[in-house]
């Protein structure tokens, strides 16, 4: 009888361990990488969370998705990450280098985004924009509006903050020089419209104090009074705001972007990475992605599930839109590492 019972007992031991080992081979996992801070955070809230809960899919998370690093990852075929995102400019140059794999409309399906933020190498997230915060300490009457007064350092003394890559930069530094929203690209076409913008930039420079990195330090920036105004993304800047900072944004000159999500080359998970990504791009992920940060939904049905007070603090109204300008995405496919190069060149003079 009681060798029986072992009997029993480790049949069941077993049935039980086959079970587990089933189990965790069926389940799924994928690694995703953003530039922590508010945003990733707002990721992981908006949609990390409710996706794994509805997929069983673990989400492990990354900082820092640099090109630098992706590439070294794709060169030497040891790729450990699965999804990155990054603005239009990252989008260009992973392009450049085959990093990102190919999105296929089978893959995922765009129809529902707004045709000029579709791309076949990256999913659309969110729509934010390039402006100026500055410090209510330092400017309590109200600070530059313009990135002609951002430039002004007699009428707005202080130090800036600039972001350490060119995209937007260059196109602020002209729009500063006084050429017209329409006419930048074509500017920077030319060398020397190049050299304009990078010369507007040197004039700039010795009251650079922060050359940033990751959208969290032009804020912490401000709010430590390192610096008295900053060149950032408003998402950015309203959390600051929101927890207090004594920090202010202006909505009357910015240049537009689009976030994208990327699927890097040989991405181990690239199944999970696929079902994410669709799962990002519903109208109602993208609606509830407001809730968290300030940044505006890729797909015009999601504004409907948006209440007004909300809109209030999103980029994409279309009184916000009128005083904005679009990054250029295929100037940047075409240019981003010359002007890269010249950038970085100029920043170490």
């Amino acid at each position: 009888m009681r060798s029986n019972l072992r009997y029993l007992s480790a049949a069941v031991a077993m049935i039980a361990a086959v079970t587990v080992t089933n189990s965790n081979a069926l389940a799924e996992d994928m690694v995703f990488v953003s530039w922590g801070g508010t945003y990733q955070t707002a990721i992981k809230d908006a949609w990390i969370k409710p996706f794994s809960a509805e997929t069983n899919i673990s989400v492990i998370e990354d900082t820092e998705p640099e090109i630098a690093r992706i590439r070294a990852m794709v060169d030497t075929k040891s790729v450990e990450w699965d999804v990155v995102t990054g603005g239009g400019s990252t989008l260009m140059q992973g392009i450049k280098y085959d990093l990102f794999e190919k999105i296929t409309p089978e893959m995922v399906d765009q129809n529902g985004v707004i045709e000029e933020a579709r791309s076949d190498y990256g999913v659309p997230s969110e729509i934010f924009s390039t402006l100026i915060g500055y410090s209510t300490t330092d400017f309590p009457n109200g600070g530059p509006k313009t990135f002609a007064d951002f430039w002004d350092v007699e009428k707005f003394p202080g130090k800036r903050a600039l972001p350490n890559k060119p995209a937007t930069v260059l196109e602020a530094a002209l729009l500063a020089d006084g050429v017209m929203i329409g006419d930048v690209y074509k500017t920077l076409s030319t060398a020397d419209g190049m050299q304009r913008a990078l010369d507007k930039i040197r004039e700039l420079k010795p009251h650079v104090s922060v050359w940033w990195s990751s959208g969290a330090q032009p804020v912490q920036a401000l709010g430590s009074g390192e610096v008295s105004m900053a060149l950032g993304w408003n998402g950015r800047f309203q959390a600051g705001m929101d927890e207090g900072l004594d920090i202010a944004m202006t909505w009357d000159q910015t240049v537009a972007q689009v976030g994208y999500f990327m699927i890097v080359k040989d991405a181990p998970n690239k199944d999970a990475a696929v079902k994410f990504l669709n799962y990002m791009i519903t109208p109602e992920a993208q609606a509830r992605f407001s809730n968290y940060v300030s940044y505006g939904p890729v797909t015009p049905k999601s504004l409907e599930m948006i209440d007004a007070e909300r809109l209030t603090r999103l980029p994409s109204t279309s009184e916000r839109i009128a005083n904005s300008l679009f990054l250029d995405l295929e100037w940047w496919e075409d240019n981003t590492i010359s002007a890269s190069e010249q950038y970085t060149a100029m920043m170490q003079e």
